[in-house]
């Protein structure tokens, strides 16, 4: 099996000893992030206020072709980025005008959504429909999304916890209309951990992730691709989306631009945008796609499962046992999950627990031989 650990030399030499099987959570940052990184510190010190000519005319472009190639996105001017997917959902929400907003979610949403909704609700913003995870969600799903009584659809492409993968994003995206209902795909799961063509909807859905995850880039780098035509005002509004050419607004209106620099906020920090084509540029160099990762990653994902059995996981249940595409880690239910992370966390083997989920995720830094460490310790947890 190749080896891809040259690329993450800074990252692995800062801490030899530590087995990191979290990439689904704070991935670790290859050395092209730092080239990235140190290019933001240079320009702002070669350029000085000048930067920004270089940041939103060479750098931000760049990223959005990035974006773009990745989703298959017919135009790379409907990506927008922000620090992180929760400002970008505040703009979307601004966006609308019902009070409340009706907005149909699972009831497996991210931490932020999850938190954000509820107080939303508290202050009578929106109104929130859940539809629970389990058998035949997809269904259920689609089935409360065509019952016509929301203004909003949110849905993950994979449950962050569970790791189970929406299939039915085309039949949501059919719902959608610039007047309502509007479709918001939650991809952070998704996003370069699975091959993901978006080019026949991207008329008609919003999609959000980040680098913090698969694309390897770190915090402050989230972005937002814009369908054409929804959401042409958003309330939440920053002086940044005055940098685009702006439609001519109505009297004693503020202007838009027509694409994504619409949903634009103010002064933000690039550093994470470096990175992300950096990474970006690198992986394109190295010739590794999103399916040239998951390649690598398959047989490592198999080699941990074969070996389960005789494991002190052997009689947790898998919550995603399916086929590709699937996510990029594996989720365990067990009673015993935060004993077990801890018990890995004193050999320095990290991954990451969800309620009574272990989870267990896999990246390019990652060999044989880290599974067989993580393996040979879980059968020592099951022995003890």
């Amino acid at each position: 099996m190749t080896s891809y650990k040259h690329l993450f030399q800074r990252s692995l030499a800062a801490a030899p000893d530590r087995l990191h099987f979290a990439a689904h959570s704070h991935h670790l940052w290859p050395d092209a992030s730092f080239v990235g990184h140190q290019a933001a510190w240079q320009d702002a010190a070669r350029l000085a206020d000048r930067k920004w000519d270089r940041v939103m005319g060479e750098i931000w472009p760049a990223a959005q072709a990035h974006v773009a190639a990745e989703l298959a996105l017919p135009d790379p001017s409907s990506v927008t980025f922000a620090g992180n997917t929760h400002d970008l959902i505040l703009r979307i929400v601004s966006a609308r005008s019902e009070r409340p907003l009706r907005i149909l979610a699972s009831d497996g949403e991210f931490h932020s959504f999850r938190r954000q909704a509820q107080r939303w609700i508290e202050s009578g913003r929106i109104t929130l429909d859940t539809v629970a995870r389990g058998a035949d969600f997809d269904a259920r799903f689609l089935a409360a999304a065509r019952g016509g009584n929301h203004d909003l659809t949110f849905v993950s492409q994979v449950m962050f916890e569970t790791g189970a993968v929406f299939g039915a994003i085309a039949d949501l995206a059919a719902l959608a209309r610039p007047d309502g209902p509007w479709v918001v795909v939650d991809g952070y799961h998704g996003f370069m951990a699975m091959e993901t063509d978006l080019s026949a909807v991207a008329d008609r859905i919003f999609y959000t992730a980040g680098g913090y995850k698969y694309a390897m880039a770190g915090e402050g780098v989230a972005f937002l691709h814009c369908p054409p035509g929804f959401g042409p005002r958003p309330e939440i509004t920053g002086w940044y989306a005055e940098f685009a050419d702006l439609e001519a607004p109505p009297p004693g209106q503020i202007g838009y631009a027509a694409d994504a620099m619409r949903f634009m906020g103010s002064t933000f920090d690039p550093s994470g945008i470096y990175r992300f084509v950096a990474i970006r540029d690198m992986l394109a160099e190295e010739g590794l796609t999103t399916a040239a990762i998951n390649a690598h990653v398959t047989p490592l994902r198999d080699q941990l499962l074969a070996a389960l059995p005789e494991t002190a996981l052997a009689d947790a249940e898998l919550l995603n046992p399916g086929s590709d595409p699937r996510a990029r880690f594996l989720a365990l239910r067990s009673p015993q999950a935060p004993a077990w992370k801890e018990a890995l966390m004193e050999q320095d083997i990290i991954t990451d627990v969800r309620g009574d989920v272990l989870r267990i995720g896999f990246g390019l830094y990652h060999d044989a031989r880290d599974v067989e460490r993580l393996v040979g310790t879980l059968r020592d947890l099951g022995n003890a």
